[in-house]
This record gives structure tokens, C-alpha cells and sequence, in this order.
């Protein structure tokens, strides 16, 4: 049976197609998937235009039900999902959050050249590997216990900086400083917290990496040099992990309450993964309480991280990081439920803003940006696979409009994991990289097949779609030199 999508899909200006209303009576709003011609057939080949549809059901939704370039299938949500809610009148979906609560990626720029990197290459990698734990059920470096969890889940990355795995200038370039206010760790079970204890400082599994990267294209001069990137080979690093467990358990916890709650509050929805509650509820406010603490956690996790790079890179060059220029050019969620406040019809409104899949996108001038970044707008971080590039993007106006200030976040799979081990058996996905110039250290060869090259679409592609819909801007595009899989 073909899993092709067969809806309607309107053409509604530059890169913008349209799920109409009309199309289901359930449908409150339309939908809008931004994309190029060009990638329509890969958005078809699964029912994540269906979960864009599903999602305009919901109630007190604002806008569009949005998604973008690197859409895939999802829970409830498609990853790639965007859409907005009425404080009053709306609702919360753990659906548009996802189980990996702020995932996101972390961008650090460097003084150095490919040329002086390349002889300690190895060295740097594994001695990333070694200090930074991956794969399944990985326990890190940092020992907490439960009193000091608490702080970690209240604090983020401010926990962090003050236990000394980070710098205090690196919170200005983290979104909301590295911390959602209003976490209350009261909220989440034990389990969740057994899970978060032991794994503060890992990389996880799946599609969460760390990689050494060169930049090899510069697309807009004088935005490249406000975010530190001065030339073409020059060496940055991208970390993209999340909450781990912690997160996971969160949403599964919250997932039982909000199907509770859909009976209590006489909800109605065509997909049961899209279980929520009122934002103003007390289940709503629960599961936002409960959230922050995740989402403080990854802020934690990858800055812990960050540090045992400045560590690696320190050690192989001989040089304190200080002299190397390892500076935290932005860290961004993009797998989050926010609070924020945007112009609807000519005035402002405050909304729960759910991005599963997208990340924040706000222009120069924007109070949230960055103020060292007020004149260009926030950095927009975007990895593609470890065989090709990522991108350095920038936020744009039309995007305030239109998306509530959102954009990608990544290619987007093209693959399930079963089908890409399938796909990739027989072959050394390694060694077919080291003949590319690219080092990979796994924690197995089997995370390596699900995270072929292949099994994701073309990143380029993907990054030109958003400037074509006005999204956000190209800033610079890096390769990568080494990557360390989960």
C-alpha cells in the first residue's frame, strides 16, 4: 500500500503551497508548507502534509498551521511543524514539542584554519569521543545528585557556567539566556529524573552529533563578520543534542495527563496524538512548568559539552582556548513550546508558540536577539547529514509575519532509520567518508547506516527554500572535517 499523500497542495506564492481549509471540516485555518517545486515530491511520499491538516484542528489555533523545507512525518506534529495558540481560547500539545525536548544545535566559531587543524585532527576527535559519552543510555561525566538536578533543571545554562563547564559570556549568545523561566522540577516524575541524573554532558544517539567543520562558502560578508566568521576555512564546531532521557520521559509523562485531559475539557481532534489541554489550564501550565525543566537540561547538557571541546582542542593545539577564539557564536532549541508575544492583524498578542522541528528566527532589532546581533538579526543554525554541509542562516523580517519568527532546522529525513540500515547494508558508510576527507568516530556502525547520507535530504536545497520564502538569509555554508555520532 502506497504511503503517498494525495491531498491538495495549492501553489500560494514563492516557495508556499497550501492545504486549503476546505479540505477537511474539521480544518479551522489553512496550511502552509514552504517549500520549492522541486521538493514536492519528497513532501508527498508521506502523510506529514496530513499531520499539517490535523494540526489546523486545533483549538484557539493563530495563523497557519505551518511547516517547513525539511517537513517529515512525526507524532502528531510533522517535524518541521510550526504553529501558534490563544492563550485564552488555545491549547498545548506535547505533539508539537516531541519527545526530545530542545534539541538543538550549538555553534562554536574558531581562530584556526582547516591547515592548522588538520595534523590534530584525530587527536581532537577522539579525544572528543572520549570525554563526551554517546550512543543509548550514555551516562556523563558530570555527577549530580538529586538537590542538584533540581538547580540544573531550574538554571540551564547558568547551572552550568557556575559549576565551571562554561563561560559567562556564553549566555548571551544562548536563546533566552539558557533558561525558561517558570520550571518546577516538583512536576516531573521520578523516572524522569532517575533518567536526567546520570546523563548531563552526553550526545545521545539517533541523530544527534558533534562536529569539526570548515567554513566553505560566505554568502553575506558583513552578517558572517558580526557572528565571528571572518573566511573561508575557517574552523567551527556544531554540537546538536538534547534532553536525552529526561525529555523523553517528560513528554511520555505528559502524553497520559493531556489524553486525560482531552476527556475533562471535551476536546475533539481527528489524530489522538495531537492530546492537549487549555494553555491556561492546570494540565497546560503542568506540562509548560514540566518542559522548562527539559529544556533548561539541554541548555545544561550542551554547554557542558561545549567546555570538553575548548578542553580537546586546548590539549591537541597546545594553546589555551582563550587563544584559539572558541566562542559561542548562538545556541538554539528546535523542538520547543514558548510564550511570545507577536503582531496579529495590527496588534500584539501573546502566544504559545510550538516549534517541533523549526528553530526561531528573529530579525535585527528584535529585544531577543542578541544585542551584540541587533543589527543583523539572531544566527540561525542548520545541519545537514555528515556527508555534505550545514549552513549559518540569519532571521528575517517576513519571517516575524508570516511564521511567528520561525524557519528549519535541519535537511529533514528522507529515510526511516529501518530503511536506511536497509538501504546502506553491504556498504562501509565510514570508510566511504574517510574517502571523502571526513573522519567519523559512532558509538556503533549501525547508528552510522541510519544516519547515511542518503537517508536525508539535500540541505541546499532545503536552506534555499527558506530564503526564497523570505524565512531567513544565507550566511555561510560549512563542510565537515570530522563528526562524532551518537
Amino acid at each position: 500500500m502506497s504511503n503517498q499523500w494525495t491531498g491538495p497542495l495549492q501553489e500560494a506564492g514563492s516557495c508556499r503551497y497550501r492545504i486549503p481549509r476546505s479540505y477537511k471540516p474539521f480544518m479551522r485555518t489553512d496550511g502552509i508548507i514552504y517549500a520549492s517545486a522541486q521538493m514536492l515530491g519528497d513532501i508527498k511520499s508521506d502523510q506529514s502534509p496530513e499531520q499539517v491538516a490535523n494540526v489546523a484542528a486545533l483549538p484557539g489555533i493563530v495563523g497557519n498551521s505551518i511547516a517547513m523545507p525539511d517537513i517529515h512525518y512525526g507524532y502528531g506534529f510533522p517535524i518541521g511543524g510550526v504553529a501558534a495558540t490563544d492563550l485564552d481560547q488555545g491549547v498545548v500539545s506535547p505533539g508539537g514539542v516531541g519527545y526530545d525536548i530542545n534539541c538543538g544545535v550549538c555553534l562554536l566559531r574558531t581562530d584556526l584554519r582547516r591547515p592548522q587543524v588538520m595534523p590534530k585532527l584525530e587527536a581532537i576527535i577522539d579525544r572528543i569521543f572520549r570525554d563526551v559519552p554517546s550512543g543509548v543510555g550514555s551516562e556523563g561525566r558530570v555527577r549530580v545528585n538529586q538537590a542538584e538536578l533540581r538547580r540544573v533543571l531550574t538554571q540551564g545554562a547558568r547551572w552550568a557556567v557556575g559549576a565551571g563547564y562554561g563561560r559567562a559570556e556564553d549566555l548571551r549568545h544562548v536563546e533566552n539566556g539558557g533558561c525558561l523561566d517558570g520550571a518546577d522540577p516538583d512536576l516531573l516524575s521520578e523516572r524522569a529524573r532517575k533518567r536526567g541524573q546520570p546523563q548531563l554532558g552526553t550526545l545521545g544517539a539517533g541523530n544527534h552529533f558533534l562536529e569539526v567543520q570548515e567554513v566553505c562558502d560566505i554568502y553575506d560578508p558583513a552578517v558572517a563578520r558580526a557572528f565571528g566568521i571572518d573566511e573561508v576555512g575557517q574552523v567551527t564546531i556544531m554540537v546538536h543534542t538534547g534532553s536525552r532521557g529526561l525529555g523523553y520521559q517528560v513528554c511520555d509523562d505528559a502524553l497520559a495527563m493531556m489524553q486525560r485531559a482531552m476527556q475533562k475539557y471535551q476536546l475533539d481532534l481527528p489524530d489522538r496524538q495531537l492530546a492537549c489541554a487549555p494553555v491556561n489550564s492546570p494540565e497546560g501550565r503542568d506540562y509548560l512548568a514540566a518542559m522548562a525543566c527539559a529544556a533548561n537540561y539541554a541548555w545544561a547538557n550542551r554547554t557542558c559539552i561545549t567546555h570538553w571541546v575548548r578542553e580537546a582542542f586546548a590539549h591537541a593545539m597546545g594553546a589555551a582556548p582563550d587563544a584559539l577564539g572558541l566562542q559561542v557564536v548562538y545556541d538554539v532549541a528546535h523542538n520547543i513550546a514558548k510564550i511570545e508575544e507577536h503582531e496579529i492583524d495590527g496588534k500584539r498578542r501573546r502566544l504559545c508558540v510550538h516549534r517541533k522541528g523549526a528553530t526561531r528566527a528573529f530579525p535585527a532589532g528584535h529585544p531577543d536577539v542578541p544585542a551584540d546581533y541587533s543589527a543583523v538579526g539572531q544566527p540561525v543554525i542548520v545541519p545537514g547529514d555528515m556527508g555534505t554541509h550545514s549552513y549559518l542562516l540569519v532571521g528575517s523580517p517576513d519571517a516575524m509575519g508570516e511564521t511567528f519568527g520561525s524557519t528549519c532546522h535541519g535537511a529533514g529525513r528522507l529515510m526511516s532509520r529501518h530503511q536506511a540500515v536497509r538501504t546502506a547494508r553491504g556498504r562501509d558508510i565510514i570508510r566511504e567518508l574517510a574517502e571523502q576527507g571526513i573522519l567519523v568516530r559512532a558509538a556503533s556502525k549501525e547508528v552510522v547506516a541510519e544516519e547515511m547520507p542518503a537517508a536525508y535530504k539535500d540541505v541546499d536545497v532545503v536552506a534555499a527554500a527558506c530564503e526564497c520564502a523570505g524565512l531567513s538569509r544565507r550566511v555561510a555554508r560549512m563542510r565537515p572535517l570530522a563528526v562524532m555520532k551518537g
